[in-house]
């Protein structure tokens, strides 16, 4: 279980002196359930994909109390641009019915050796899924790996959120005869 909130959170680290703003992160495997034990806080999230073309997407998220709709452009090795922007929940709420695509997941936070990891822990169509993501200030950050991270997946698509809903859904669909469960 995550230890009470300890220190102020910074959740998406952004790069703010240049013209764009942008995600630098790393994504890997997690091999076992070590990082458990340095949890400092969850945050339950639900992402819906509103749109998809070409490595550009726009993403609409709510994470506990706060919802969000974030564009992304493509990725340029470990970096993206990103806008994020607060969103009225209800709007949230609604923009996350209108999606055919969505995960569900708990963030936990865990410091290590003066990074902040996020281990996602999917639920629901993709569950069991577990990835752990460093936001870095620069691509060539360097960082310590904790004992826990397994393969880096950064470059592997098959781990982008929507090639994993999309390979889960189809499982789904021929399992049950062509009908979709989510």
């Amino acid at each position: 279980m995550c230890k009470p909130y300890q220190y102020k959170l910074v959740i998406a680290s952004k790069n703010k002196n240049t013209a764009v703003r942008l995600e630098i992160e790393r994504k890997f495997l997690v091999q076992h359930e070590g990082w458990k034990s340095s949890c400092v806080r969850r945050i339950r999230i639900r992402d819906g994909l509103i749109a998809s073309e070409n490595g550009r997407k726009v993403r609409v998220r709510i994470a506990d109390d706060r919802a969000t709709i974030a564009v992304k452009g493509r990725e340029r090795g470990f970096s993206r641009a990103e806008y994020e922007y607060d969103i009225p929940r209800t709007d949230a709420e609604e923009m996350l019915r209108m999606c055919d695509k969505r995960a569900e997941k708990t963030r936990h936070i865990v410091p290590h050796a003066g990074s902040i990891w996020q281990v996602d822990v999917y639920e629901g169509v993709l569950s069991g899924i577990v990835i752990a993501e460093l936001e870095m200030s620069k691509e060539e950050q360097a960082f310590a790996l904790p004992d826990w991270i397994g393969e880096d997946v950064t470059d592997n698509p098959k781990y982008k959120k929507i090639n994993m809903v999309t390979e889960r859904m189809a499982a789904l669909s021929d399992k049950n005869g062509g009908r979709r469960q989510l």
